[in-house]
């Protein structure tokens, strides 16, 4: 492990070079435009260092050192902090990222993945796609393909995503001992929903912890979307209802954020009438006029976990992993204890 943490990365070769690591890559790729003298200095860098690349990429005449990561939804912040994560590994590596929107919608997702596809990628990385697992196993036989946001194992991809039970069980931990027990979850409903995506498997982590509580006639599904939209108007469903919830488990902090907008609109504190939790920890909840209470999922390491399974993909590695990273609380503003208690 400490041989592998003090391994040579592309940019220690570009410095030792005196060179960018633009040019690094493309000594390593054999590309057009490297002049006799570059290449020399590269490869004097690349023997002094011990620098490795990755063995079978290196190998490959075709290889185009570039990384497609799919995404479709790009207002929310939490998946930039992923990529972020991504560029980490893949660029020290000597890869590029090269990033798709698709938008809402399977036709148009599979339209931009066999797209990114058809450009000959190296591998792709996909960011809480919709689709149903047998599709995705079928890309996953094409080439090396990583699913950040999916849950199970599978047979011809990797997984890797938040310990959703764990996470839900800490937020309505978090809300009974506060002395909640009438606890909503903020639904997503999406007609592509799939078991192993997070907004069932958080909703599920939220049952089993209301029931594990005694709380069972308390589960309370709020129907809603996880988008500022979606949230907004969950936020006013709530407002309207003879009797309200004390706490809400936003299931996104897009959600909850958009949520704890319409409440502040009509009237209704936070905590004081309501506590809000939300899911990501995305950097605006840790401003100071909002301070809300979340779960952080650390989401820069799942990004450069994803990235590392899709470059030992790429190396050759065959057998499926699903890496699952254990979330903490993060205690703000936004929760108390709930009024009369």
């Amino acid at each position: 492990m400490q041989e592998q943490l003090k391994r040579a990365t592309i940019r220690d070769v570009a410095r030792h070079a005196g060179v960018s690591t633009a040019a690094v890559s493309k000594v390593l790729r054999d590309a057009y435009g490297v002049s006799p003298g570059m290449k020399a200095r590269v490869e004097e860098s690349i023997a002094a260092l011990n620098y490795r690349p990755l063995a079978l990429a290196r190998g490959m005449r075709g290889s185009s050192y570039t990384l497609g990561v799919f995404l479709v939804d790009l207002s929310n912040t939490f998946f930039s902090v992923l990529v972020e994560g991504v560029r980490d590994v893949a660029e020290d590596l000597g890869y590029q990222v090269l990033i798709g929107q698709g938008r809402r919608g399977l036709d148009s997702q599979r339209q931009l993945i066999d797209a990114m596809v058809d450009r000959r990628m190296d591998g792709l990385l996909l960011i809480a796609p919709f689709g149903a697992v047998e599709e995705l196993e079928r890309l996953g036989r094409t080439l090396p393909v990583v699913v950040l946001g999916r849950h199970g194992p599978a047979d011809n991809f990797d997984t890797v995503a938040s310990d959703d039970i764990a996470g839900s069980s800490l937020i309505v931990d978090h809300l009974v001992a506060l002395g909640h027990e009438r606890i909503a979850f903020l639904d997503h409903d999406h007609p592509d929903n799939e078991p192993s995506m997070p907004q069932i498997v958080r909703r599920r982590g939220y049952d089993q912890a209301m029931i594990r509580h005694g709380l069972e006639r308390r589960i309370d599904h709020l129907p809603g979307r996880w988008g500022t939209d979606g949230g907004i108007q969950a936020g006013r469903r709530l407002v309207n209802r003879s009797q309200r919830p004390t706490a809400l488990h936003g299931g996104a902090d897009v959600a909850a954020l958009g949520a704890y907008t319409a409440l502040l609109e009509s009237g209704i504190r936070v905590p004081e009438d309501i506590s809000i939790v939300g899911y990501d920890n995305v950097p605006a909840t840790a401003l100071p006029p909002i301070g809300l209470t979340t779960v952080d999922q650390s989401g820069v390491e799942m990004g450069r976990q994803a990235a590392e399974l899709l470059l030992s993909r790429i190396e050759g590695r065959t057998e499926s992993r699903h890496v699952l990273i254990p979330p903490r609380l993060v205690v703000r503003k936004t929760t108390a204890a709930p009024a009369g208690a």
